[in-house]
């Protein structure tokens, strides 16, 4: 597949690093020579450095033949010109935009990205995105990373693992027999910062981070079995009212379940925004880290703090404020992943990296065939991957233990007509079947091969 990707950011430099090293011909186009040039040493891609939305930039970079074009410049609009650009001239097949202003994302205007008029066929919202990943953070307080698959049916959750743990030092094999109704598989651990797919004579210990995959219904007794607390978070702070904290106050107004929430926002002019544009939460505006401001906002009472000011540094501190001040669990906001080893020693409970959230959700949307979800372990060292097995995909009708799947696989989930079940070495997997499974970056490839849902087979 040739694709060219505009913008050699995080997110753009993250995309180009899965695709090139999946046999992709990557293409990266930026303005600044200097991350073009990141780009080609620390990649197998080629760059041009100019601007993506001029017509012979896209031209020398091979738009004529590209099966697809990835517009994640920091300007909207100049990534809505990329995408009219390379299709009115060049018929590019696909082409995906990353959005942040809001309001080209109110549904009312949904026919502006139509063929005829401006043909984008995938829009990314990074807010969105972060608001959906604040959302699933504070269901499941005691998890420091969270992702839904098979249509909200299983959860993929990350844990870190205490000396409390009542499972400490058990063979994953035997853990399986003592809790063998619970529809549950370790997927993933992290243990000395080295992530690898767990085998079954494996044994936990603490300070493990455990990525577990776990069918809905069973997502409240296996963080009991793992020593995790399933509280709801009913009081919300958020410290930071800009686009990001805007978003994810007007996500939790609609949720079902009541959650009061209140913002800190420094800027007064953006505090005042927030607070127009939000019926039930009250919007306070001086700084976050101020100790009298958060007593106003009853921080000692809130059961959760989002830290979602542009600034990670701030987050942390933030965080940490928080939490001294008696607020039982924060999350921050973290664009620089090379932090986020700073976390557990700072007492902050869960992140969310707005970069890896995009990158997921454009990741998703890449996959073609029958795959309908991605979402990026650390920092692009893994995949969770839900996917429809093809009739003619090389695993359908075979048992899990005759599959040849590469040392870093592993089945996490298994849904047969709509029922999600816990795959066994026995068990066969047929057509039309869903799988969720976790592998790591160096085999996706032949992940993708065995399930036949590459460009090329469609």
């Amino acid at each position: 597949m040739k694709v060219i990707i505009c913008g050699a950011g995080q997110v753009g430099w993250q995309i180009a690093r899965h695709l090139s090293g999946e046999a992709n011909d990557v293409t990266v186009i930026d303005s600044n020579p200097d991350l073009v040039r990141r780009a080609m040493d620390t990649l197998d891609v080629q760059g041009f450095a100019g601007f993506a939305s001029y017509p012979d930039i896209l031209d020398k970079a091979g738009a004529r033949d590209a099966d697809m074009v990835i517009a994640a410049t920091h300007s909207d609009e100049v990534n809505m010109v990329i995408c009219q650009v390379a299709h009115s001239i060049f018929s590019v097949p696909r082409k995906i935009a990353r959005l942040r202003s809001q309001s080209y994302l109110t549904a009312i205007y949904s026919d502006l990205y139509r063929r005829d008029h401006l043909p984008i066929d995938v829009v990314i919202s990074p807010e969105r995105e972060v608001a959906e990943a604040a959302l699933r953070r504070l269901s499941a307080p005691s998890a420091f990373d969270i992702e839904t698959f098979m249509g909200g049916k299983a959860q993929v959750l990350g844990i870190r693992l205490e000396a409390d743990c009542p499972v400490i030092n058990t063979p994953l094999r035997q853990l399986s027999d003592l809790f063998s109704t619970l529809k549950v598989i370790v997927i993933g651990v992290r243990r000395k910062g080295r992530l690898f797919a767990p085998d079954a004579g494996d044994q936990l210990f603490v300070g493990d981070e455990c990525y577990l995959c776990i069918a809905r219904e069973d997502v409240p007794r296996t963080l009991e079995v793992f020593g995790k607390s399933s509280a709801k978070q009913e009081r919300v702070v958020l410290i930071g009212g800009g686009n990001v904290g805007l978003t994810v106050a007007q996500a939790l107004e609609k949720h079902e379940t009541r959650i009061r929430a209140k913002v800190i926002e420094r800027n007064r002019t953006t505090a005042e925004h927030a607070a127009d544009a939000l019926e039930r939460t009250i919007v306070l505006n001086g700084d976050g880290l101020d100790v009298a401001l958060l007593a106003e906002a009853n921080i000692e009472r809130a059961d959760a703090v989002l830290c979602v000011t542009d600034d990670d540094k701030t987050n942390l501190l933030a965080a940490v404020r928080a939490k001294s001040e008696g607020c039982k669990m924060a999350i921050a906001l973290i664009n620089d992943p090379t932090l986020i080893p700073l976390m557990a020693p700072m007492g902050i409970d869960a992140y969310i990296n707005p970069r890896a959230t995009t990158v997921s959700s454009i990741l998703r949307h890449i996959r073609h065939g029958r795959v309908k979800g991605v979402y990026s372990i650390g920092d692009a060292e893994a995949e969770i991957i839900e996917a429809e097995v093809l009739s003619t995909s090389p695993i359908s009708g075979q048992a899990i233990r005759d599959i040849p799947f590469p040392e870093g696989v592993l089945i996490g989930a298994l849904m047969k007509n709509g029922e999600v079940i816990k795959p066994y070495g026995g068990t066969r997997v047929e057509e039309g079947d869903v799988i969720v499974l976790f592998a790591m970056a160096a085999d996706v490839p032949e992940v993708e091969r065995l399930l036949q849902v590459t460009i090329d087979f469609f």
